[in-house]
């Protein structure tokens, strides 16, 4: 039996996993900030038994820690902390309105690393895997972009923390996805145009890294639409 935790679990990327990986028999613990989404995914699930849905800030350093506490105590383990919460303001460094910046770089950049430190240590128990989504957006400049300098510095701690953990068995994997539809496109102004991922195709990427083989460390996942140019 796998068991992973996502944050930002109750809708988009976060949800597509969490049902797949329960459809593969895994169990899933999922935090948000809705209860009323959260509710919803647990609904729509065919094993609701095997999905724990916690109300959690993903920037919270306590709640966090009572996210991995309550895991460990529904399921006995953790093998997966998938550090999927985000979100994205629409303006830029140069003319944007920081007072909607705060909570995007808390969420960003803070939550995945609190949410490392909560987790590492059931995870050194497991030999378990450190799955960050990041973006194309870490690795490619955007004019005036703070999301993507969010995104730049994810991808920077993956790699720190890989090289702080593995000589203890724990993988470390950044999902670095290109557009994806879903609902984080609509307080930027609705989905662009051209092709787009969806939840599901990437879902099917953070599932792939969860379930490499003992011993095999898969690093960075780079996936775009094709006809994605950038």
């Amino acid at each position: 039996m796998t068991v992973t935790l996502i944050t930002g679990g109750s809708s988009g990327i976060g949800a597509a996993a969490a049902r797949l990986l329960l459809d593969r028999g895994h169990r899933v613990a999922v935090t948000g900030r809705d209860p009323g989404r959260l509710d919803r995914l647990a609904e729509s699930c065919a094993n609701p038994g095997a999905l724990l849905p916690l109300t959690a800030d993903a920037a919270d350093p306590a709640a966090m820690r009572a996210a991995v506490d309550a895991t460990l105590e529904r399921f006995g383990r953790l093998d997966a902390a998938v550090a999927n919460a985000g979100s994205a303001t629409p303006d830029s460094v140069v003319d944007g309105d920081p007072e909607g910046w705060r909570d995007m770089v808390l969420t960003n950049v803070l939550g995945p690393a609190v949410l490392i430190r909560s987790s590492i240590d059931a995870l050194r128990a497991t030999r378990g895997r450190i799955v960050l989504v990041g973006s194309v957006a870490g690795f490619i400049h955007t004019p005036g972009n703070l999301y993507g300098a969010t995104k730049w510095a994810l991808t920077g701690l993956a790699e720190n923390t890989r090289r702080a953990v593995t000589a203890d068995g724990v993988g470390v994997t950044l999902i670095a996805p290109g557009r994806v539809e879903t609902t984080f496109w609509d307080p930027l102004g609705g989905i662009p145009e051209g092709r787009m991922l969806t939840a599901g195709q990437v879902a099917e990427s953070i599932a792939w890294a969860i379930g490499r083989p003992p011993g095999v460390d898969v690093n960075t996942i780079t996936v775009r639409p094709l006809g994605q140019p950038v």
